[in-house]
């Protein structure tokens, strides 16, 4: 019997603004391209940067393309919207809806 595993629930969303806090970028910033819940990994703008060896087709020339690749949510943090800051997020309900807050200034969070 196999057990089913269970991604948690990823607190960045796709359009955030994410600090690197561990790893060889640490101390960057960009912004957040594609999430990837199953493995808890994030795609981030000029983060991570690896070379993509291409092959030429008929359409596309082929070479050497530099691409963002995933990098683990545990790496990352959102930036604080008022102080620019990492900071965690936490989430409560404001008018009936769960909204996402910062925890460093409170704010809620688009």
């Amino acid at each position: 019997m196999s057990k089913k595993r269970f991604a948690p629930k990823v607190k960045i969303k796709k359009g955030d603004t994410v600090i690197v806090i561990a790893g060889k970028d640490k101390g960057a910033e960009g912004e957040v391209l594609q999430v990837i819940a199953e493995k808890n990994r994030v795609v981030v703008s000029g983060i991570n940067i690896v070379k993509k060896h291409n092959k030429p087709t008929a359409e596309t020339p082929g070479g050497i393309n530099e691409i963002p690749a995933p990098i683990h949510v545990s790496n990352l943090m959102l930036k604080d919207p008022k102080s620019g800051n990492p900071t965690k997020v936490g989430r409560k309900l404001v008018d009936g809806k769960l909204q996402r807050y910062s925890k460093l200034s409170g704010e809620i969070l688009k």
